[in-house]
């Protein structure tokens, strides 16, 4: 992370432009993309997931498992630090948001249903990220 959060500032209409419409509509409207839908679920290369928006490193295949839910699952970020933590009261239900905590983009949601390990399960739009593969 650059530590100056200078994405957090862009303009709405920077995201529409370097956005696809459904990366705009989860990243900046905090919309969610279809169960089982996603190019990153089945995923099983080794590497890094990155916010989609700005490149920051977020997750690590290292703990990324099947949770069966209909999204990429991890049991941990790269680090605290890269997340932020909001409270959603939305549909009724009372759950914790997590953004992007370089850029504010909507990722998904956090869970204490996970694995052993942690017992957190981070639920993330495979939309709001983007993989790079270790060589």
């Amino acid at each position: 992370m650059n530590g100056e959060n200078s994405m957090i500032n862009k303009p709405d209409q920077y995201w529409k432009d370097q956005l696809t419409e459904e990366e705009y509509r989860v990243c900046r409207q905090q919309g969610t993309e279809a169960p089982f839908s996603g190019k990153l679920l089945h995923n099983k290369q080794t590497g890094l997931y990155h916010c989609t928006c700005c490149r920051v490193a977020l997750f690590s295949s290292n703990s990324k498992y099947d949770s069966g839910c209909g999204w990429p699952s991890f049991d941990a970020p790269i680090n605290k630090n890269v997340i932020t933590y909001l409270e959603d009261l939305s549909l009724g239900m009372q759950r914790i948001e997590i953004r992007c905590a370089n850029c504010d983009s909507h990722l998904g949601h956090v869970f204490e249903d996970g694995p052993k390990t942690t017992g957190e399960r981070y639920c993330v739009n495979s939309v709001s990220l983007s993989f790079n593969q270790d060589n």
